[in-house]
């Protein structure tokens, strides 16, 4: 028999089924109390507690220089602000007590405040700080309370210690809630080497990842990392920040840049640019590595409206004009593969008196007021610049076939596409044969391909000019020009970026070879003579140009002509390590691609060799030379303590053979020794000038009148 007895359990069952419903009932018209009548009062008790997660920005990978030195790199920066309510929150006004403290802390300090922050920042006046401030703390916000919650100090960013000196001043030293001052950090971007490589490196605008142009745009992913994520919860009055994600920082990106061979190249530049001969408005120059491409200068200087020259536009890489006589060797090295013309000097070109008719129109040579050249080889063609010898060669065994000419042109690499990693390269503009087009700036007409020899008709920016003259100096391998090499990040290399080939032949190896020995012959007995080094040191090979441009509105004509001059070319031309390219735009003559460009690229090339020279004094010495040196009469003393401690053979000097009552010649002693011989006789000295003695006023061999006064002309 069963032991339950429903009698018994179903009321207490029952009982405890109503207890929990009154329970529930309760909770439920709680929540329901709490969502009406009680809303405001917990909505404002949420907005006190809950702080929203924010981003933390990760610090920005740094920009080096090929040997490691920092070209760009991210500092923090403050802005600093003032609260005339501290310690409110939520939108309760400050209480009366509150608001009479804050207002005895700023009437007690204000002046001494202000007169600090005049020390600081002299610009402004201490009855501006003072201005300023009584501005904010009456300013009427929109919830009708009154003073400001986020004043500036000062209306730019600072520095850390510019910053730290603020903290130590009357009420900014206060806490926060005291004093109100609080303060917004950010990262900027610094150039320790300030505009060196400007547009190359990147301009970075406003805030940290606001990359505009340069390696800093191209990279700006590597660069920049990746954000984290902070909690921010008030616990027990106070603000407590909760990592959820922390920042990963951005790597560094390791440049080829020498910033050496950059400033020397972009001091080079501007001395020629600012010559009053020259007075030039835009002027490239790029440096790069024979063999890797890796570019280790390029400068991008234009003349700003208040006169002085900047970096503004990369026009290295984008600034596509028709780049004048060094496109000469593109065409004769296309005519010298094809085989069409012999791979010696016998071919000779009638460029008569140094004009020709061409189709229609006059080609002239720029000494056709003086005869032109006459009948020249093809070496002689580029040595001399001549425009008629190189269309004529053209123009007579492609004139039939002009798309063979633009497929040497393809073929040869002076067309192709770099693919350079630099926002805003432009790649070239070579036209193919097209006559039934109605566009005029495709139209192809008879006098097209004459002219295109000679460097016009086409657009072509200087970068892709240095890799066709680099891939000649490369025995025919086109390298694509290497910015970065590798990125590193903690000391671990993440990627590299090694020499990429874009053609492994830009033509026969005897072409090429040609070519080189041509190229030096141009600076050698050319119009590329400007271009040599002074000291004969070692060798260059290169090509002049001069081309005149069109205007801002694309004419040639409109009464002040423009000139576009470069000079293109490797060096030492025996062993090239290094190509370079200069052009120089300018209004008016004169105008010499060779003269001004040319005098560039040959600082550029002293500059960078006098850099890379290393040798041993042993070296230096001529075997047929006498390590001894010379001793004179003088003081026989100084001679032999300074031949003892040069490691020399302390003999005696040889004596002036004169006696005591003689006057000794003593042309070509220091002015020390010759006093001393002198003096020793009798003699008064006066001298003049410095060096070594040339000439005295009393003559060798006369007899010693003691107390004569004898004069030494010194030259160095």
């Amino acid at each position: 028999m069963s032991k339950f007895n429903s009698n018994k359990v179903m009321p207490r069952y029952f009982a405890i089924a109503v207890a929990l419903t009154m329970v529930g009932v309760a909770i439920v018209a709680k929540a329901m109390y709490i969502m009406t009548a009680q809303k405001d009062y917990w909505t404002t008790v949420q907005q006190q507690m809950r702080h929203d997660s924010i981003p933390v920005k990760p610090n920005r990978g740094n920009i080096l220089s090929c040997d490691g030195q920092l070209m760009a790199s991210s500092i923090p920066e403050y802005k600093a602000f003032v609260d005339f309510q501290p310690g409110r929150e939520g939108k309760a006004p400050l209480d009366t007590a509150a608001q009479r403290l804050v207002d005895e802390l700023w009437d007690k300090n204000i002046d001494s405040l202000c007169i600090g922050l005049n020390d600081i920042f002299p610009q402004q006046s201490v009855a501006e700080f003072k201005e300023h401030f009584t501005k904010g703390r009456h300013k009427v916000n929109r919830d009708g309370t009154v003073g400001a919650r986020h004043w500036p100090v000062w209306k730019y960013r600072m520095d850390y210690n510019t910053y730290s000196l603020l903290k130590k001043l009357p009420i900014f030293n206060l806490s926060v809630g005291k004093g109100g001052f609080h303060y917004e950090e950010f990262n900027a971007r610094n150039r320790p080497f300030n505009t060196l490589a400007k547009r190359t490196i990147g301009v970075m605008y406003g805030e940290i990842d606001s990359a505009r142009c340069g390696l800093e745009q191209s990279f700006d992913s590597t660069l920049r990392g990746q954000n984290g994520l902070v909690h921010r919860q008030k616990v027990l009055n106070r603000i407590m920040n909760i990592t959820e994600a922390p920042p990963v920082d951005g790597a560094d990106i390791v440049t080829t840049i020498d910033v050496n061979m950059q400033d020397l190249a972009e001091r080079a530049l501007i001395d020629e640019m600012k010559l009053p001969e020259v007075n030039a408005d835009l002027g490239v120059a790029i440096l790069m590595e024979v063999q890797t491409g890796d570019v280790k200068a390029i400068v991008n200087m234009m003349r700003m409206p208040d006169g002085q020259y900047a970096e503004a536009i990369n026009s290295a890489i984008s600034y596509r004009c028709e780049p004048g006589s060094v496109f000469k060797v593109a065409s004769i090295l296309v005519a010298l593969d094809d085989g069409v013309i012999p791979r010696d000097t016998n071919y000779t070109i009638p460029t008569g008196s140094g004009v020709m008719e061409m189709h229609g129109r006059w080609m002239k040579d720029h000494n056709w007021r003086r005869g032109g050249y006459g009948t020249i080889n093809v070496a002689r063609t580029l040595e001399v610049s001549s425009n008629i010898g190189t269309s004529y060669v053209i123009d007579k065994f492609y004139g039939g076939h002009p798309e063979k000419y633009v497929q040497g042109l393809y073929r040869v690499g002076i067309h192709e596409d770099l693919k350079l990693p630099i926002e805003g390269y432009r790649p070239p503009v070579i036209r193919m044969p097209d006559t039934k087009t109605t566009e005029r700036g495709r139209y192809w007409s008879k006098t097209t391909l004459p002219w295109m020899s000679i460097g016009y008709e086409t657009q072509i920016a200087p970068i892709n000019t240095l890799a066709f003259y680099n891939a000649i100096a490369n025995n025919g391998r086109m390298m694509q020009p290497r910015f970065v090499t590798r990125v590193v990040k903690d000391g671990e290399v993440l990627q590299e970026y090694p020499p990429v080939v874009l053609k492994e032949r830009i033509a026969k190896p005897e072409t090429i070879t040609m070519m080189q020995t041509i190229l030096e012959h141009v600076v050698s007995q050319g119009l590329g003579k400007k271009a040599a080094p002074l000291s004969r040191s070692f060798k260059v090979a290169g090509k002049t140009g001069t081309a005149q441009i069109a205007d801002e509105h694309g004419g040639y004509h409109s009464g002040v002509t423009r000139y576009w001059l470069s000079f293109a070319g490797f060096f030492p031309a025996d062993a090239p390590r290094y190509s370079c390219i200069v052009c120089l735009r300018k209004t008016g003559l004169p105008a010499s691609g060779g003269g001004m460009s040319g005098v560039v690229f040959r600082h550029i090339a002293e500059g960078v060799m006098a850099q890379n020279v290393k040798r041993l004094v042993d070296d230096a010495r001529d075997s047929t030379s006498n390590f001894s040196p010379v001793v004179k009469g003088g003081n026989e003393n100084a001679a032999v303590y300074v031949l003892s401690h040069l490691g020399l053979k302390a003999a005696a000097p040889r004596e002036v053979k004169t006696s005591q009552g003689t006057v000794p010649d003593v042309t070509g002693m220091g002015a020390r020794d010759a006093v001393y011989e002198l003096e020793r006789r009798g003699l008064k000295v006066a001298l003049v000038g410095r060096g070594k003695v040339k000439s005295q006023s009393i003559a060798a061999g006369k007899a010693v009148s003691p107390g004569s006064l004898c004069e030494l002309q010194l030259e160095i």
